[in-house]
Parts: C-alpha cells; sequence; structure tokens
C-alpha cells in the first residue's frame, strides 16, 4: 500500500522590519538641500552605530534605515531615530511587494496584534509612486475591505478608528505599518556651526542647550565648579545632564573650569551688589577663550528676561559687553512653566531639580544691582588681574568627553 506524502504547508514569513524616517525642513534648502541630507544620514550612522549595522541611504524625502547583522533592540533603534534632529517623524514598517494581495497578506500578520485588540480601523494610503495603477482611496477601500473579511470582529471607522493601518506606495516598494512617532524635528546637529553652551545645574540651560542645537548647532559644553563651595555631587549632576542631552545633541564634551579663585578674589574686592555680575563677566571671557580654542563662533546662556535680577536687559548688556562672539538667549521670551514643560519632554527635569547647588548661588549678594550700567566696572574691575585669573582657570580647565546615551535604557 502506497502513503502519499503531502507537503507541509507554507507558513508566511515577513520580510524583516526597516525604519523611515521622513524629513522636515530639510526639503526646503532648496541647491544645498543634498548637504543637508548628507550631514543627516552621518548623523544617524553615527548614532546608530552602538545599535547595530545598517544600511542607511535616502530617497523621496526619506532616509531609510535597514537593520543588517548584530541589531537586536528594534525598540532602541525606533527610540534614537526620533531624537536625531532633521527628523519630523519615524516609522517602523514592512516592505512587500505592490500588489493590493501582498498588502492584505503583509498587514494581516505584521498587525495581527493591533486588530486583536482594536475594536475599529481603517486603511491610509499614500501613492508616492504615480504609476501605480490605483490612487490612495481607491487603495485604501480595496485594502480596508480585504483587511475587515480577514477580521470580522475589527469594525471600519473612517473617522475615529482605535487603528490606522498605513499603506505607502513608494519607488521600490510598498510599506505597511502602524501609528508614527513624532521625531525632534529642526535641522541636522552640525549644520549651523559650533557653539560653546554654558551648562550650569539648574533648569533652563540643558533646556537652552537642546533648542540651539535643535537649529543645527554642535554643542562643546562649560561648567564652572567653585570646590569645596559646590559639592562633587553637583558635578555629577552637570555631567548626569551633558549626558542625557547626547541622544538629540551627539556626543559631547563639558569643560569643568576651576572658578574658585575667582570667586573668592571677587569676595574680597567687589562691591557686594556687583558680585553676580562681575562673576559673570569673567565667565563669558572664561567661555569665549573656550570657544576660541574649539572654532565655536558663539556662545549659548539660558537666561529669561526678568527671570532673576542677573536677566534684566540692562544686567544682560553688561554681561556680553566683555565678549565679541554672539551670545544666543534661546529662553529669552520663555516663562518658566514654558520651559520647564521642554525639561520634562527631553528627560532633564528630574535631574535639574536635584538638591546640590552651583556656583551662581555662592556668594550670592542680598541686594544685586538689577540696572547696572558698563561704565560701573571701570573702577571694579582695577582691582583684580582679570586676565590672569581668566588664564589660570582656562589652564586648569578639566575636559570630559560625554558618549552617546540611549536614554530609552536610562
Amino acid at each position: 500500500m502506497c502513503e502519499i506524502e503531502t507537503a507541509a504547508p507554507e507558513i508566511p514569513v515577513l520580510p524583516p522590519e526597516l525604519f523611515l524616517l521622513k524629513l522636515g525642513e530639510v526639503v526646503l534648502k532648496g541647491l544645498n538641500r543634498s548637504h543637508f541630507e548628507d550631514k543627516l544620514m552621518a548623523n544617524v550612522a553615527r548614532r546608530l552605530r552602538p545599535l547595530g549595522t545598517f544600511r542607511i541611504y535616502t530617497r523621496q524625502s526619506t532616509i531609510y534605515v535597514e537593520p543588517q547583522s548584530g541589531v537586536t533592540d528594534m525598540d532602541a533603534v525606533y527610540h534614537a531615530c526620533s531624537q536625531i534632529f532633521g527628523i519630523v517623524s519615524v516609522v517602523r514598517a514592512v516592505p512587500c511587494e505592490k500588489s493590493v494581495p501582498a498588502i492584505v497578506e503583509t498587514a494581516k500578520l505584521y498587525l495581527a496584534p493591533e486588530f486583536a485588540r482594536a475594536k475599529d480601523f481603517k486603511v491610509e494610503s499614500k501613492r508616492a509612486d504615480k504609476r501605480f495603477p490605483l490612487n490612495s482611496i481607491q487603495l485604501s477601500q480595496q485594502v480596508g475591505s480585504l483587511l475587515h473579511r480577514a477580521f470580522p470582529k475589527t469594525a471600519v471607522n473612517v473617522h475615529d478608528p482605535e487603528l490606522t493601518v498605513y499603506v505607502e506606495i513608494r519607488e521600490r516598494a510598498a510599506y505597511v505599518h502602524g501609528p508614527t512617532l513624532p521625531g525632534a524635528g529642526g535641522l541636522p546637529v552640525g549644520m549651523g556651526g559650533k557653539a560653546v553652551s554654558l551648562l550650569s545645574g539648574g533648569i533652563d540651560s540643558p533646556v537652552a542647550s537642546w533648542m540651539m542645537a535643535k537649529r543645527g548647532l554642535a554643542l562643546e559644553m562649560v561648567h564652572f565648579f567653585s570646590y569645596p563651595y559646590t559639592s562633587n555631587e553637583a558635578k555629577e549632576k552637570v555631567l548626569e545632564l551633558a549626558s542625557l542631552l547626547t541622544g538629540y545633541c551627539g556626543r559631547l564634551t563639558v569643560n569643568i573650569v576651576p572658578f574658585t579663585g575667582i570667586q573668592e578674589e571677587l569676595r574680597r574686592s567687589c562691591p557686594e551688589p556687583y558680585f553676580t555680575l562681575a562673576m559673570r563677566r569673567f565667565m563669558m571671557r572664561i567661555s569665549e577663550m573656550i570657544a576660541d580654542r574649539v572654532g565655536a563662533g558663539a556662545l549659548v546662556t539660558g537666561e529669561s528676561l526678568g527671570q532673576v535680577a542677573s536677566q534684566t536687559m540692562a544686567a544682560m548688556a553688561v554681561t556680553e559687553d566683555v565678549v565679541k562672539k554672539p551670545v544666543f538667549r534661546p529662553l529669552i521670551g520663555m516663562d518658566k512653566e514654558e520651559i520647564v514643560k521642554i525639561s520634562r519632554h527631553i528627560g532633564t527635569f528630574d535631574t535639574s531639580i536635584l538638591p546640590y547647588e552651583d556656583c551662581c548661588t555662592v556668594f550670592t549678594p542680598r541686594h544685586p544691582r538689577t540696572q547696572p550700567k558698563v561704565s560701573d566696572f571701570d573702577d571694579i574691575e582695577t582691582k583684580y588681574d582679570f586676565e590672569g585669573l581668566c588664564q589660570q582657570a582656562f589652564d586648569n580647565i578639566e575636559r570630559v568627553q560625554i558618549p552617546f546615551r540611549n536614554q530609552r535604557d536610562a
């Protein structure tokens, strides 16, 4: 008696996931667009290098990130891509053949868990490849009808569904995906040049740094450290803030400036109402020296108009009078609630409020001058050798390298 062998049914296998990174302002750059795209792809490659090997290329205002060997944490890749400036949205998708049956089969396999949870759905299509025979509405209708047959317990709701199935018809393939993750927006870090950002241990300066990195600036950080008046915990707090910023800003260097000698000299010779302003003038001078050393074209501070006595218009004019480089103050018109909201969004708030004081709180005057003049310092600054003091602090700077950090696992 002959036994008839029957072949086991084929189990459908999804192709590997990939990531579609949608570009924002970069697409508006005209003849310079290719330079922005090249810089952005280099930033993506550098940011993802610790997470595995990827093929990265650009087409149709989108950067494609295809994982190759060694990628074990796709969630970490997804999160990292969402923090790269220049990208407005991140899509985690599966490619397939450009046909309705292939799209439906891919959606059934890829989004089966979502269909099991959702009470209703719709299909939203985008046809970037105009050679495809169906327009977007026709494609959505056909795919939606077939998916409803496959998942009859999930109703169709084109207005406010729990699940949206996205279909993109592109040059090389069709892509099926679920929700889109918002990106960081802005411009690729490095396209705007380089600046030195003054990083204290508070809420404002990390937000200011983040905002200027979003406009394409590469940053070199500087922190003024007054041991033993400020503790080593305060220093570690600042390094932690820098580490939290690396997901957005890239690898950072923090210049730790020994500031104790300058503050003690000011305490001996500076009239108390002018102490904070004289101290900030020293900070600006030293920050500009660092900027000259690293080739930076501007300084960045976290000042907000009227927030404290040293942040009046007159006071800021006094502090920036000692430098030639432009001073960027991205928080200048923001109130504290707005700044805190961003701080929470970028993950720095909880560290910023740790109770370790920075050098700006040392020897705080009881009645600080709020409407000073630059001429007020003509006599004050003749009492000390500010050039020698600045050079001594500059020569003893500790430079700390801060590598990329995956905040998702922090």
